[in-house]
């Protein structure tokens, strides 16, 4: 399997941690809430969390205090396949195909919900052929992209596509939710918006850049479904974030990364380029400190953080892109992502 382009998409609107504090403290919600949570809300947006702005589907950001079923989930229909629709116009842009060529479409999401789903929304706007295989995937949080891609490289290789669509949006503050829980003031803080696709195929196009799939696995264990995940309160999404998740990210990360590279003969330092989802700031660190490698070798998660926050399922396509728009050395790739269930997936890339 290749990539044969990447796409992103992003709302317009751009809100920095600072702006971000400021609406809290205007908010009804300020009030209503004690002051550990507004002593967790300062020190996550006034000191270095890793993360500098982030993308929000919303006109401003006083909107993003109206929590309610109704709204948040007119919020997400609105937004949800525009920004995917968008990322996949990227993604067939730089892949050289038109919207006819592409055989099956997977969408992954865990920010909101819509029956039918959302890869209907996407072949209407973009055009894919009615007998198009189309397929929804939810519930697997952050870490969605590595087994939607897995997907994808099912459908190749069974010969049933030549051309598939992978696409991951998340519209965060659709799913927003406060009270005076540290992880749900915290996730608050992190999360936004945002939307990435990926055109794979069966062969690599000519004259451009080769990314190739090359192995893959993945993690997951249930007993450590508490440490993240959505649960359903009154209607609407409430996130469960922990203190333990960035050792468990790294412990899993890593556990994924060693089965990988012994079965292809390989190992840490043949890697030249990391494709990881950061999550935040701490678990980037955790990272770091587990494989034993400098910050700069994850600049391109870092960057991304920075710049659009935790964009969930999405983050890795941005990270790609980042990587192969730096022109990053070829050789060896490691893509990774981990979120709910708990669960870790890894695949090694070949890049010529």
């Amino acid at each position: 399997m290749y990539f044969r382009g990447i796409g992103t998409a992003t709302p317009p609107a751009r809100y920095t941690k600072a702006e971000c504090l400021a609406a809290f403290k205007n908010s009804d919600w300020y009030a209503r809430l004690d002051a550990r949570s507004h002593l967790i809300a300062r020190t996550v947006l006034q000191r270095d969390n890793g993360i500098e702005a982030r993308r929000l589907a919303l006109d401003s950001l006083a909107e993003v205090f109206t929590i309610d079923p109704d709204t948040l989930d007119q919020r997400f229909l609105a937004h949800a396949p525009a920004l995917a629709s968008s990322a996949v116009v990227h993604a067939l842009e730089a892949a050289g195909l038109e919207a006819g060529a592409i055989d099956a479409v997977v969408v992954s999401t865990c920010t909101g919900y819509v029956c039918p789903g959302l890869s209907g929304y996407v072949a209407e706007r973009i055009g894919l052929r009615a007998d198009v295989q189309a397929f929804d995937l939810v519930g697997q949080g952050c870490a969605a992209a590595l087994p939607n891609l897995q997907l994808g490289r099912s459908l190749l290789g069974s010969g049933a596509a030549q051309h598939v669509l992978s696409v991951c949006v998340e519209v965060s503050s659709a799913a927003m939710y406060l009270d005076n829980d540290p992880g749900v003031i915290v996730s608050a803080c992190l999360f936004g918006d945002g939307a990435g696709a990926a055109v794979l195929s069966s062969v690599p196009r000519e004259g451009q850049r080769r990314v190739e799939w090359k192995d893959s696995t993945s993690l997951i264990e249930p007993k450590q479904r508490k440490a993240l995940m959505f649960e359903q309160r009154e209607g609407m999404l409430r996130n469960i974030l922990t203190r333990e998740v960035p050792a468990l990210a790294a412990e899993y990360a890593e556990r994924v990364l060693e089965t990988v590279l012994d079965r292809n003969g390989l190992h840490g330092g043949d890697i030249s380029a990391w494709i990881l989802h950061a999550g935040g700031r701490d678990v980037l660190q955790a990272l770091e400190r587990r494989f034993e490698v400098g910050p700069d070798a994850f600049r391109y998660s870092a960057a991304m953080l920075r710049e659009y926050g935790n964009l969930s399922s999405a983050f890795v396509y941005f990270v790609l892109q980042a990587a192969l728009e730096d022109d990053a050395p070829g050789g060896w790739w490691w893509l990774s992502s981990f979120g709910a269930g708990f669960s870790c997936h890894g695949a090694l890339l070949r890049v010529d």
